[in-house]
This record gives C-alpha cells, structure tokens and sequence, in this order.
C-alpha cells in the first residue's frame, strides 16, 4: 500500500516537473494574434486550469498572416480564422482542431469577400461562417462544406451610409458578426452608420440572409458600434460603442431589440482617448464587463439586475497596454485580458459575488494578442 502511495506521488511530481497544470476543470485557450511586425507565430492554444490559473502551451498554428479574430465550430472539430493583410484585403482560413493536443493542422483559405475582415462567427449547425469586413463596411456568409472546408461561392452584402464623425464615419464599418442562440438572427454593429444591422439567418439556403423586420435599430450619432453580446437568459443584449464609449442595453425577443438603457463607461470628466472595445457578460449573467483602450486602459466593471439593466460596480486597470479583446472562463472564476501593444494576457481571479476582479500576478507573455476563446476539452 505504502508502495503504491510512494509511486503516485512520483508520478505526480514527474508531471509537474515536465510543465503539466494541477487538476482541476481544464480548458482550451485559443489565442488568436498579429504575427506582423514579426511579434508573433499565428494561432496559439493552451491548457487552462479554471480552478487554479495555471496554464500550459499546446500547440500552435503558424503561417497564416494575421489571424488576428477567431470561431470554433459547435462540435469543437474545426476553428475559422480571420486572415488581415495589411492592405485591406483579407481571407477566412479554416482548420481542423483535435481538442484533446490542441493540435489545428490548416485545410483551406478563401476571400472574405469585402475589405479589411476584424471578425468571423459561425452557426451552431456548422454551415456558414459569417464576416465583418471592417474596411469595406460589408458582411458575407461563406459556405462550409462536409470536411470543414470553406467553399467561395458566398453570398455578399454591402452596407451604405455615414454618420456624424467625418474621419471615421464617412462610410460604413461593420465590426463584429454575431449570431442569436437559436441560430435565426445576425446581429452586425456598424460603426460607420451608428446602426446594429439585423439579418434573418436561414442555413439551408444559399443566400442564408435576409434582412430582418425592423432590418436595423440606430443608436446615438457618433458613438460608433463595435462590439455586441447577449444575455445568458436570452432576454437582454448590449452593444459597446468604440467612439464615446457607450454601453447600451436591450430587450431581445425574436429579432427585435428595444433600447432600454445607455451608460457611458469612461470615468466623469475624462477628456482623453476612448477607443472602446470589448464586451462580455459574466457565465451567471450578474455582471457585464467592458474594455477601453486608447488613454483609459481598463475594465469597467456593471451588475446586471434582474430587468437587464445596468449599474456601476468598479472599474480595474488591465495592467498593459490596449485590451483589445478579453474572455471570462467558462466556470466565470478567471477573466482574461488580451493587452495588444504591450504582448500579454493578464489573468484575474473573478469574486463572483461582487464581480471584481484581482490580478493573479500570472500572465502569458504572446505577441499582440487579439483575440481570446475558450474551448472544452473533448
């Protein structure tokens, strides 16, 4: 017995010493990057332990510019990647993904379609992945065929208009993609146009969308939509608005939002640099979080009662420079800090009755980190 006791605890300190985490619930952290100017490889994967912090490197996927937003697939086989150029052109890659080594071998590359690609969903029956092309201020749905490949006939909609803003308003710019949980709706924030453009989503068709009745809702001119999220209830949505750092909150039912809410999130009196970014709700739905970058670099932190409405509960320092992008476990015990310019990810431990947050002192040191995605461990 004292035997059998003796070798497990070797076998224990023998992982430990090759680099293994603790037990505990385990989790794929994706990390989608900027590889240019030479900061970084592409796609990188690690294990994450969402009892404890710690962490651990698993693979990664080179060779792709820029992969710089990413998707996985439902059934966690396949991860699609936004490929930005540089020159405002840019593609879709797709590769498949082995959840238990992390391990993404690449199958195929394809046109976004528009200018400038920041963002790329895809819905939950695995047959499109749908693209926010930045620059152009366009969306397109791009076929997924049985193998996970991209295929490039894709169905293509140019956005039009302008708003207040002239040198960052005087044509449209779809930021972000974002499907409904029964997989009916798309959600596209254009910061050009200050609207959240609404399609209906029908993946048996070829041309899969359609806008929507009412096809858009509109929000404060010059605000500037980027980012956009639901509820875990299903009930509310909020959007994130780069330009004056809104957040604003809806109702949702069927396609429909209904503002009944905006709070501005930069401290009173702030006259800097805004630049909003990003936008979670915590796994319980009790608390919203979003990031400011430009002169800000912090979280604002908001409970969330049970109307869907909004109230302060802090604010906390990201530690870095540019969060551009930022993820709370799927357990909601850590949150995630993607700090672009200055090549980290901060972990903070989540208090999940106040919803504040405590750096950890661990970070993953990566070039240009933009974006971040848990994924379960098949």
């Amino acid at each position: 017995m004292k035997t059998t006791i003796l070798l497990m605890m070797l076998m224990c300190f023998f992982f430990l010493a090759q680099g293994q985490i603790s037990p505990g619930k385990i989790y794929n952290l994706l990390i989608g990057t900027y590889t240019s100017p030479d900061k970084s490889k592409g796609i990188y994967v690690y294990a994450f332990n969402s009892e404890t912090g710690e962490f651990s490197y698993k693979a990664e996927a080179a060779g792709i510019n820029n992969p710089s937003y990413l998707a996985v697939s439902q059934d966690r086989k396949h991860v699609y990647s936004v490929s930005e150029m540089g020159d405002g052109k840019g593609t879709i890659s797709s590769f498949a993904f082995d959840s238990t080594s992390g391990k993404l071998v690449f199958i195929n590359s394809v046109g976004s379609g528009g200018d400038g690609p920041c963002y790329v969903s895809v819905d939950k029956k695995n047959k499109y992945v749908f693209v926010g092309n930045y620059d152009g201020g366009s969306v397109s749905a791009i076929p997924i065929k049985a193998n996970g490949s991209l295929g490039s006939d894709l169905q293509f909609i140019q956005h039009q208009g302008s708003s207040l803003n002239k040198s960052n308003q005087d044509k449209p710019h779809v930021h972000a993609a974002v499907l409904s949980e029964d997989n009916r709706f798309l959600f596209v924030p254009d910061l050009g146009t200050d609207k959240v453009n609404i399609y209906q989503v029908d993946v048996t068709k070829t041309k899969p969308l359609t806008p929507a009745e009412p096809a858009s809702v509109s929000v404060k001119a010059g605000s500037g939509p980027r980012h956009f999220t639901f509820h875990p209830s299903g009930k509310f949505a909020y959007l994130i608005q780069e330009m004056m750092g809104i957040v604003t909150a809806f109702d949702y039912k069927d396609g429909k939002l209904n503002e009944k809410q905006s709070v501005t999130a930069p401290s009173a009196g702030f006259t800097g640099k805004i630049d909003a970014a990003d936008i979670h709700v915590s796994p319980d739905g009790k608390f919203l979080y979003g990031s400011l970058r430009g002169d800000i670099n912090e979280l604002v932190i908001y409970s969330i009662d049970d109307s869907g409405k909004l109230a302060y509960a802090g604010r906390q320092s990201v530690l870095g420079k540019i969060p551009r992008n930022f993820a709370i476990d799927p357990t909601g015990n850590f949150l995630l800090v993607g700090n672009q310019n200055s090549d980290e990810i901060i972990i903070f431990r989540r208090d999940q009755k106040t919803g504040l947050l405590t750096s950890t002192g661990k970070k993953i040191s990566i070039g240009a980190p933009v974006c971040l995605q848990f994924v379960g461990v098949n």
